[in-house]
């Protein structure tokens, strides 16, 4: 449908992650990208302020904003899956590649550009970025549900820990150090 697009975004509500775990607290999608943008935009800054880097933060936070968007017609592919095997892996892209035509057929002509870069940034290191807070999303959600008592998730946690590693990203290490502790803690010891 013309001018459909932010209709179907807005559907990412109903999509849910982590499929193949037990939750203890559900998550859709436009949560997790709200999350996901806001911990891109401090990566950034971060890069910025401390490691002398030239990032656009805002650019950063909006790309992330919009970086599962596509899965209001894929679905969340659990991440085992999606990463089987090359084939399902290249299988996939295709599928990405033709549900950001889809969702930016849903708009006036000149604004689908634009959405289309944002769905599929080529800039590598907006890109690395938004992964860099993706991953560390998926980590908070996995300390989340560990401190509510569910297992399910120790392992979850160790393999992204691990990836998260292998990225080599010192905005996200540093993230990691500052800002990641508190969320274990409760409330009251958030409490200025």
């Amino acid at each position: 449908m013309k001018n459909g697009f932010f209709a179907l975004v807005f559907r990412q509500q109903y999509i849910r992650r982590w499929g193949l775990m037990r939750n203890v607290k559900e998550e859709n999608l436009a949560e997790h990208s709200a999350q996901t943008a806001m911990i891109a935009h401090a990566l950034a800054l971060i890069g910025n302020r401390r490691l002398g880097k030239n990032y656009d933060a805002n650019a950063v936070a909006v790309c992330a904003l919009y970086h599962d968007a596509t899965e209001v017609y894929t679905g969340d592919l659990p991440t085992p899956v999606k990463y089987f095997d090359p084939e399902i892996r290249e299988s996939y892209r295709k599928i990405e590649k033709k549900a950001i035509e889809t969702l930016t057929s849903g708009l006036p002509d000149d604004l689908s550009g634009e959405y289309a870069e944002l769905l599929d940034t080529p800039d590598a290191q907006i890109h690395k970025l938004v992964k860099a807070a993706d991953k560390l999303c998926a980590y908070l959600k996995c300390v989340e549900e560990l401190k509510c008592g569910n297992a399910d998730f120790a392992d979850a946690k160790e393999t992204i820990s691990r990836s998260m590693a292998e990225m080599e990203c010192e905005e996200l290490d540093i993230f990691m150090k500052e800002f990641v502790p508190p969320f274990g803690a409760t409330l009251d010891k958030l409490h200025l």
